[in-house]
Order: structure tokens, then sequence, then C-alpha cells
């Protein structure tokens, strides 16, 4: 029974589907083909005053700020960008603070690893780098978690 009334529910749905479009494509048959053709001579004239709107996307591009150097293993041109910066793969890279070239070229860290002083080391658990970089424990005290002396 709960099915008859799903198959008529969906059966009536359509049918008002059907009615409401046919009734919206009426309506369109009755504009003339002179009225389409000034709107089409309006539209034409919005184009002419709003050029912005045709505009390429390729006229607003920028040179991306992440782009690389292509230093072609030459060091002198990272030496000009950063005092610390070296060619590795064809890019200027800083060795003493890039997870992926730590300390030499192509030498990744670890992923609970983080590069420091161009070592990669735990920053949970270093008493020289306690949560970040650079973050030396008091004498005595230990790094749990990133942070000095936990508890």
């Amino acid at each position: 029974m709960s099915v008859m009334k799903i198959i008529i529910t969906v059966a009536i749905t359509i049918a008002i589907t059907i009615t409401l479009t046919m009734q919206g494509i009426r309506n369109l048959e009755h504009v003339s083909a002179e009225d389409l053709a000034a709107s089409h001579i309006e539209n034409n004239n919005d184009l002419l005053l709003f050029p912005s709107k045709r505009t390429s996307r390729f006229l607003a591009e920028v040179k991306n700020p992440r782009a690389a150097d292509h230093c072609n293993k030459d060091n002198e041109v990272c030496h000009y960008q950063n005092r610390n910066s070296t060619c590795c793969n064809n890019k200027c890279m800083d060795l003493s603070t890039d997870n992926h070239n730590c300390g030499a070229c192509k030498n990744k860290c670890k992923f609970t690893q983080a590069c420091c002083r161009g070592q990669c080391v735990n920053l949970s658990f270093d008493k020289r780098h306690c949560g970040h970089c650079n973050n030396r424990c008091e004498p005595g005290q230990y790094c749990v978690y990133g942070m000095c002396d936990y508890a």
C-alpha cells in the first residue's frame, strides 16, 4: 500500500513539473523576432560600454612571488638574496631552516622533525630546541612534549 502511494506521488510530481515547463516555453514563443533582434542590439551596446567584462585573465598575470631563482649551480646568485642561501636543485635554499634540504641538498627531515641550524631535530624532546628552534631549556630541566620541565 505504501509503495503505491510513493509511485502516485512521484507521478503527480512529474506531471506538475512537465506542465510548468511547457507553460514557460509557450510564454517564450509569444515573443516576436523583432523583439529578440532589438534586445540583441541592446545587449551588444552594453558590452561595448563595459569592456572589462571581456578582458582576458592572461592580461592580469603577475609574476609568481614564490618562483624559483634558477641559480644553475651558481652560488653567487643565491648569496645576493640571502646570506645563508645555497643552490640546491636549481633553486636557492636556506640549508639551516629548510625541512627538505636540511644541512645539505636533498637531506629531508622526518615528519616529526624540524630543521634547526642545519640539523634535523625532534622539537618535542631536544633540550637545545624545545618546542621551537633555539629554545634552550635551563640546566637541570628536561624537554617533554615541546615544553621545558613539563608537569
